[in-house]
Parts: C-alpha cells; sequence; structure tokens
C-alpha cells in the first residue's frame, strides 16, 4: 500500500484501540468505585424494618406472554411471599396466545380459593408488548409499591419482607435485587452467562449505587414506587429496553435507587444459544435507543458532572460492538504495515491488550469473589466469557445499527424452559427460535480470525495473537453452538410417536 495509506491503517487501527481503551478504563473505575464507597451499602439498611402497622400496600405484577413451562411455578412462588394478606394483591398480565392461559387460569383460581388477592388481565392486543402491558396493570393496581417478576423467576417467600422497609426513605423510588441462577451449571453457555450478569449486578450496580451514580431496574426482582412511575412519565414502548427508559426518567425527575445484592431472586438462564442472541440484541438495541432518546437530557441535567460521564459511559456501552467489528476489518491490513515497519511497531498494541485483559480478569474475578462460594473454580471460565462476548459482535453489532438508524423491532422474548431446561429435554420443547444466515456468517467470521491469526503468527506480529484465537473460537462457538442445537431440535420435534419425545 502507498505510504499514506499505510499511515491511514495504522492511525485508524490504534484510534479504534484508544476508544475500546476508553471503556476497558471504565470498568476499571467501576471496580474503584465498589471497593472504596463501601459505605453506602445498602445491605444493612434492609434490616431496618418497618411496623407491620404501617406496611404499604404492594401490588405484585407478573408479565406474561406463551410462558407454559414456567407460569405456573411463578404464580405458586408468589403466593408463597410473606406479606399481609390484607395488604399485597397480584396481577397476572397474560398476553399468551397460546394455553399458557389456561395454566394461568387454573394457577389464580387455586391461589384465590387460599385466600390470596389474585387477578389475571388480558387486553385485547399485545400493544406496547411488556410496557404496555405493565401500564395496562397499573391503572387498575391498588398498591403503592409495585414489585414485577418475569414469569422466569422464582422470587424467594421473604422477598418483599427484605425489600420494602428500604421505601421508609421516602426519596426511594425503586430496589432492585440481585438475580440468582437456577441453572448455572448446566452448560459452558449457562455458566459464561452467570459470569455476566453477576458481574453486571455486584460492581456495574454496587458501583453505579455506592458512587452515587445512575443504575437501572432490570425488567424484574424489583419493587417500584408507584408515584416514582407516575412522576417520570409512566411505561413507554418506544424503546425496547422500557426498564433502563423509565429508571433515567425517574432519576432524572430526582427519585433515589437502591441495590440489594443480599436479596437474591433466582431465575433461568437461556439454555438456547439463539434465545441468548436473542435476548442480547433486544437489550443491546434498546439500550442504544434509550441513548438516543434521553442522553441529550443526562448532558444537560443538575447532577454532577462525574455522574453525567458515567452514565454516558453506561448508555454507549453496546457501541463497543461497533468498535470491535472496525478493529476486525483493519486488523489484517494493519499487520501487514506494521510488519513492513519492523521495529517497536511490532507491540505497540501489547500492553493495551494486556491492560485490557487485566482489567477484565480483576471485574470478573472480584464479581465471583463476592458472589462466594467456590469463586476460583467459576473464575476459570473468565477465558471462555471473553470468546463468547466477541463471538456475540455480530449479532450485538447489527442490533446497536438498527438502533443508530431508528429501524423499527418487536419485543421477542427469550424462551423459558423450566424442568426441560437440564440435560438437553428442552429440544423437543416449543418456543424454540431458528436462525440460519447469522450462524454462518459467523462461522465465516471464525475463518477469517484464523486466517488473521495465521497471518500474524507468520509475519511475526505476536501482541493481537491471543485476542484474534478467542475471537476465532468465540465466533465458531456462536456459530456452531447455534446450528447444533437447531438440528437436535429438529430432530427432537421428528421423532416416531411413542419415540420418547418431549412434546408438550
Amino acid at each position: 500500500m502507498p505510504p499514506p495509506v499505510d499511515a491511514l491503517v495504522v492511525a485508524l487501527y490504534f484510534g479504534v484501540l484508544a476508544c475500546l481503551a476508553a471503556y476497558w478504563a471504565h470498568r476499571a473505575y467501576l471496580v474503584y468505585l465498589y471497593t472504596t464507597r463501601r459505605s453506602r451499602s445498602a445491605s444493612r439498611n434492609a434490616q431496618a424494618g418497618l411496623p407491620s402497622a404501617v406496611l404499604p400496600r404492594v401490588t405484585v405484577q407478573l408479565p406474561v406472554y406463551n410462558e407454559m413451562y414456567v407460569v405456573e411455578r411463578l404464580i405458586d412462588a408468589v403466593g408463597r411471599l410473606r406479606y399481609p394478606r390484607d395488604r399485597l394483591d397480584v396481577q397476572v398480565l397474560d398476553d399468551s396466545t397460546d394455553e399458557t392461559s389456561r395454566i394461568v387460569d387454573q394457577a389464580v383460581r387455586r391461589w384465590r380459593e387460599r385466600g390470596l388477592a389474585i387477578a389475571c388481565l388480558r387486553r385485547p392486543a399485545r400493544t406496547g408488548f411488556k410496557a404496555g402491558a405493565l401500564a395496562a396493570g397499573l391503572d387498575a393496581a391498588k398498591g403503592e409499591l409495585i414489585a414485577i417478576f418475569d414469569a422466569d423467576f422464582v422470587p424467594p417467600p421473604g422477598f418483599l419482607e427484605q425489600a420494602v422497609p428500604l421505601f421508609s426513605d421516602g426519596k426511594v423510588g425503586m430496589v432492585q435485587a440481585r438475580w440468582g441462577h437456577r441453572n448455572r451449571h448446566d452448560s459452558l453457555l449457562t455458566r459464561v452467562q452467570a459470569l455476566l450478569l453477576d458481574a453486571h449486578f455486584l460492581l456495574e450496580h454496587g458501583a453505579r449505587h455506592r458512587g452515587g451514580c445512575f443504575f437501572n431496574f432490570n425488567g424484574t426482582a424489583g419493587v417500584w414506587r408507584r408515584a416514582a412511575i407516575v412522576s417520570a412519565g409512566g411505561w413507554q414502548h418506544d424503546t425496547l429496553t422500557e426498564d433502563l427508559d423509565l429508571s433515567y426518567r425517574a432519576q432524572l425527575a430526582g427519585w433515589h435507587f437502591v441495590f440489594v445484592p443480599d436479596v437474591v431472586a433466582p431465575a433461568e438462564l437461556p439454555v438456547e444459544m439463539n434465545a441468548f442472541k436473542s435476548q442480547q440484541h433486544r437489550w443491546a438495541k434498546g439500550s442504544i435507543q434509550t441513548c438516543r432518546k434521553l442522553l441529550p437530557r443526562v448532558l444537560r441535567a443538575p447532577v454532577p458532572f462525574r455522574v453525567r460521564v458515567e452514565s454516558v459511559f453506561h448508555l454507549t456501552a453496546n457501541l463497543n460492538y461497533l468498535l470491535v467489528l472496525a478493529w476486525s476489518a483493519l486488523v489484517v491490513p494493519a499487520l501487514f504495515v506494521r510488519a513492513s515497519a519492523g521495529g517497536w511497531w511490532l507491540w505497540l498494541d501489547a500492553p493495551i491488550f494486556a491492560a485490557a485483559g487485566c482489567a477484565a480478569g480483576l471485574f470478573y474475578t472480584l464479581s465471583q469473589r463476592e458472589v462466594g462460594g467456590n469463586w476460583l473454580a467459576r473464575a476459570r471460565d473468565i477465558p471462555a466469557l471473553a470468546a463468547v462476548g466477541l463471538g456475540m459482535s455480530v449479532n450485538n453489532a447489527l442490533a446497536v445499527v438498527g438502533a443508530l438508524t431508528g429501524r423499527p423491532g418487536g419485543f421477542a422474548r427469550t424462551a423459558k424452559y423450566g424442568p426441560l431446561a437440564a440435560g438437553g429435554a428442552w429440544t423437543g420443547a416449543r418456543y424454540r427460535q431458528v436462525a440460519v444466515l447469522q450462524p454462518l456468517v459467523e462461522l465465516a467470521c471464525g475463518i477469517y480470525f484464523t486466517v488473521a491469526a495465521g497471518c500474524a503468527l507468520a509475519l511475526g506480529v505476536l501482541a493481537p495473537v491471543p485476542v484474534l484465537v478467542l475471537c476465532q473460537l468465540g465466533f465458531f462457538y456462536a456459530g456452531w453452538l447455534s446450528l447444533a442445537q437447531q438440528r437436535a431440535g429438529a430432530d427432537a420435534a421428528w421423532q416416531p410417536e411413542g419415540a420418547g419425545g418431549n412434546a408438550p
């Protein structure tokens, strides 16, 4: 290549790495906040309690759409919540179009006979998806506090006993509990998801709460003050992450949020790669939609400068996937340019990759130490987490592009299978998602990174090789697992009658 082109390629390559490094440095900042601001932890406040005579009325909302495998388990768990029955009512917000509705009706009738104030609300149309269902339920709710649980969650009996006392402070608008993982050890995929979510809750939420920064309700396993929802403008469905959207609007309106890591609500992790991709796609697209909608208001808000800066990193975090793809496109031409230049050019990016690896290792290892138990054994999956995260970059970059270009999209629910999730029994169940083109693109990316790693070794540019290998493994895993699980599901669906399939 001509010298000007060489210089442009190298400048772009290191410019992209510099942008990625800024987000990696932000992770280190979150670790700093988490480890130095322990005095703001909410756990100690959860013991304060409220006199039973002044306990507020709570409405528990259960938004449901085609969840035949898990909805009865959810309703039974909510029925066992310890809270005065004269101050508790439950809404099942059922938008289902299959036999989930029959299961809901039976469970509602059973718990109503046991004295629980529980009702099922159905809408004529699924307008606004989950946000629309929550808004419709709010209109009929009687509670001062609104607790929300998705269909795959199993809240412990003492959930409200631990969360409600935190609302003794009239400025608290929302209390978010930590997610647990019922099927953490099912597969490498579920173990990686558990690592991601543990870090998200314990370090990201924990650090933001302790540091006085904005953080978000995660759509479930939390309790809202009704007044906070109303004063912030209510549930809106112009983004795919109605929870993030409302969270920022409420905090901009002056409400305080509390994160309680010691209150844990177990849930089911997606066991299917395509379901995991769909979930990540929705979260990535919705976060950028929320960023476009609210970032200007955040930047103008009368809050400390550091809170605004941290919010920028929070709301724009998924732009990382576009940066990863840009780096991918530049890495091979940059290899040849640097090989021809020789000398210190060969190792210029080594400190960046080393710092990124150390930051990621510290971030996820610390989160596992905070979870407790055999955290060193769980931390051994961190390299796999890095590979899977890189392998998801095509999936999530497409979501980001869709959000930036204003492309509309429906709310795609994440399939959950309850008892069928373990042991692969879910492959013959309903709700499975099928994708062919994207897995093929991911396999092609795996081949590309295999070639890139070979070129780097041949040219003697060794610094990026570990990252190239992680990309190779991540893309091969994402593409292969999607296709393999689809094939397994097709085989199960076509078993001859009496062959022992898992048809519902």
